[in-house]
This record gives structure tokens, C-alpha cells and sequence, in this order.
């Protein structure tokens, strides 16, 4: 009989200390504020960066998406068949030489623009409109004709007469450079006459040689006698130019 009643007090007793075990674990209004945490150092752990940061923001530069590169077409600058090497200059700017029967070939900015050659002292100037993929040409060769007339230091006679067994020949000399010269012209000239002595008529050819110093971009006359041999009743050719220099 007190085995019987020992049996169900000692379970009585287990399952009110383990009641009091579980009830203490899932008490969920326990105040733990007045308890101190345990004096546990933490880890000594080094952090780790993970990223690139940005610095010097003012750095970077961002394109200008409103500035444009101007667009360029094509100009021809032509002399023709002029025979010799004339600059050429756009809005007052030495861009290159123009030839004989070489042109020179631009490729200038959208717009208007002013061309220019010169042939000594004189300038034409041309004012050409520039289009994209679109050719323009400036021929100054029909200016160079009409006005300047020629290439380079010359001459040519403008007039002559004669007079008994002499003949006086005008020599014009033309310095279209662009530098101050002096300039010799050999003028000759064919003709017939009976001789004095013989009564025979012959031939023979006079010649004479004229000087001037001519300024850039000026001309210059001079006259040059030419003596023929004596005699009388004289034919004459017409003079000629034989030989022209110039330094």
C-alpha cells in the first residue's frame, strides 16, 4: 500500500518540476531590463571596402553636345593657260599657288568667302559662296588677259619710223612683277638700199639696244635708233624684238 502511493507522488512531483522548467523558458514577459549583459569582448575584425570611392568629382569632363563641327566644300582656283605662278589668297590669307593650267584645289567652311590673286601690283578679288559636296571654280584667267595682259617682265614696240638711213623704234618695257628691274631690249631691222658707189641694191640688217629701269608693276618707253648702212633709196621691214632680259 505505501509502495502504491509512493509511485504517483514521486510522478506528481516530476511534472511539477518539469512544468516549472518549461513555464520559465516560454515566459514571454520576463523583464530582462535590470539584467547586465556578460562582459564579452567583441571580435577583433578588420573591415573590408568593397568598392572604389569617387573622388575629385570636378574632373570629369562631359562633351558639349551643342558645339558641331562645320561642314567643308570644294573651290577650284584656276589661272587657265597664263603662263606663270600667281598666289592665291581666301579672306586675306595666303592658302596656296595657282599654275599654268594647274589649279588649286580648297576644301573651305560652309559660307561666303573672298578670293583673291594678284599679278604684280594688281589684285582681282572674287566673293564665292562655299556649299557643301558642291563645286565651286573662280577662273581668273579671262581678268589676267584682258587687264594685266602679261605673265611676266616684257616688251614691245609700239611704234617706229624711219628717216633716211636711221630709224627710231619705240620699245615699251613692262614689269607686271611685283620687285623693281632693269630690263635690256635687241631690236632689229631688215631692209634694202642702193649703193653708192656700185649703183647695186643689196641687203643687210640693222640692229640697236635699249636699257630702262622699270618700278614693279609699271611700264616704261624707250626709243632706239637703229643706223643703216649708207646709201639711199632704202625698203624696210618691219622692226623686230630679237631678245629680251631683264635682272
Amino acid at each position: 500500500m505505501k509502495k502504491i502511493l509512493i509511485v504517483p507522488l514521486a510522478i506528481f512531483v516530476a511534472c511539477i518540476l518539469i512544468s516549472g522548467c518549461v513555464g520559465q523558458i516560454k515566459n514571454p514577459t520576463a523583464n530582462t531590463s535590470n539584467v547586465s549583459p556578460p562582459n564579452v569582448s567583441p571580435p577583433n575584425v578588420s573591415p573590408t571596402i568593397s568598392f572604389m570611392p569617387f573622388t575629385n568629382s570636378t574632373n570629369v569632363s562631359t562633351p558639349n553636345s551643342s558645339v558641331t563641327t562645320p561642314l567643308k566644300g570644294p573651290l577650284r582656283v584656276s589661272i587657265g593657260g597664263w603662263e606663270t605662278d600667281l598666289p592665291v589668297f581666301v579672306d586675306n590669307h595666303s592658302v596656296g599657288i595657282a599654275s599654268h593650267n594647274k589649279p588649286l584645289d580648297l576644301m573651305l567652311d560652309e559660307g561666303n568667302h573672298t578670293v583673291k590673286i594678284c599679278a604684280g601690283t594688281q589684285c582681282k578679288e572674287e566673293v564665292v559662296t562655299v556649299r557643301f559636296a558642291k563645286l565651286r571654280i573662280v577662273d581668273f584667267e579671262p581678268w589676267l588677259v584682258d587687264v594685266v595682259q602679261f605673265p611676266g617682265p616684257t616688251a614691245q614696240i609700239v611704234g617706229w619710223y624711219p628717216s633716211g638711213d636711221q630709224i627710231t623704234v619705240s620699245i615699251e618695257f613692262i614689269n607686271p612683277s611685283t620687285k623693281d628691274i632693269q630690263m635690256s631690249a635687241k631690236v632689229t631691222c631688215s631692209y634694202t638700199f642702193i649703193e653708192s658707189r656700185s649703183n647695186n641694191r643689196v641687203g643687210s640688217v640693222g640692229q640697236g639696244l635699249v636699257n630702262a629701269n622699270v618700278k614693279s608693276g609699271t611700264r616704261a618707253i624707250q626709243n632706239v635708233n637703229i643706223n643703216l648702212a649708207s646709201g639711199y633709196s632704202y625698203v624696210y621691214s618691219v622692226p623686230e624684238i630679237s631678245s629680251i632680259t631683264y635682272r
